[in-house]
């Protein structure tokens, strides 16, 4: 038995391209409504119609997560500790 075929099916390298065409399906059927949909700005009387450009919440999602992930990165720079901690 070669080493490929004990592996979990999602980590096969013959499954990663279906993988990656399931991913840009869900992505593209996620934006799609996007063509479809008015949008109703909440904030457009004080001068803001951000929420109503085209895509607003896809990229304010990956932005946002984008910008937690950096986030942790940073805060686990100044949290971390020693690989010795629990033998001290």
């Amino acid at each position: 038995m070669d080493n490929e075929s004990n592996k979990h099916w999602l980590y096969r390298k013959k499954n990663l391209p279906t993988l990656w065409g399931i991913q840009i399906a869900i992505l593209v059927l996620a934006v799609l409504p996007e063509f479809f949909v008015h949008h109703h700005p909440h904030f457009e009387q004080q001068g803001i119609g951000m929420d109503a450009t085209w895509g607003f919440f896809a990229w304010y999602g990956f932005l946002t997560c984008t910008a937690m992930v950096v986030g942790a990165k940073l805060l686990g720079i100044f949290l971390k500790r020693k690989d010795t901690y629990y033998d001290d």
